[in-house]
């Protein structure tokens, strides 16, 4: 049975929802779609966080610590016109997520991306966060991104260098406590 906040809510509540939705970015790529997140796309985000097994920084999290965080980024949208994305190929099979945040402890947007097992090592996130990275530097118009790597977490740490990023040094995070390494985009690399 489907916990009841996993549970999308008929009538006037989801038509106001779906409206707000259809309001945010969708970015095409070439084998990519970052649209709006769904109600339903929260278990393929917490399957993700829970277990942590990939270093995903502020863990280690339970399903409603890693729901919270669901719903804390996207509710970014609404406070600094960014967020989160669920990433699907173009048949509209989630993939994963992408997201411009913005934490406490950080000093600038963040660029982030989570991806289920079946979606990793294809070049996938790379195009995804890519078209993210874009976005926010050119038609946001930020000055600039961060990437916070957990140092474990190789496959990110390629990832942030393959998008041109530069690792500018370690910060301990907040919430954990954990080494985190800076990797920062900035418009010249996005172009």
């Amino acid at each position: 049975m489907t916990a009841p906040h996993l549970r999308p809510v008929p009538g006037t509540a989801a038509t106001f929802a779906a409206g707000l939705a259809a309001r945010l970015p969708r970015i095409l790529t070439a084998r990519t779609v970052l649209r709006a997140p769904r109600l339903e796309d929260a278990p393929a985000w917490i399957s993700i966080m829970v277990p942590d097994r990939e270093g995903h920084l502020g863990g280690p999290h339970d399903p409603a610590g890693a729901f919270t965080e669901f719903a804390a980024t996207v509710g970014l949208w609404l406070l600094r016109g960014h967020g989160l994305w669920t990433v699907t190929d173009h048949a509209d099979r989630l993939l994963g997520f992408v997201l411009i945040g913005f934490e406490p402890g950080d000093r600038e947007p963040e660029l982030g991306w989570l991806f289920l097992p079946g979606a990793r090592g294809s070049g996938l996130a790379f195009e995804a966060a890519a078209a993210a990275r874009e976005h926010a530097l050119q038609a946001l118009g930020l000055p600039g991104l961060l990437s916070c790597i957990d140092p474990a977490n190789l496959a990110s740490r390629r990832l942030a260098a393959r998008l041109g990023a530069r690792r500018e040094g370690t910060i301990t995070t907040p919430d954990s406590d954990a080494e985190a390494e800076i990797w920062c985009h900035f418009p010249e690399t996005a172009a």
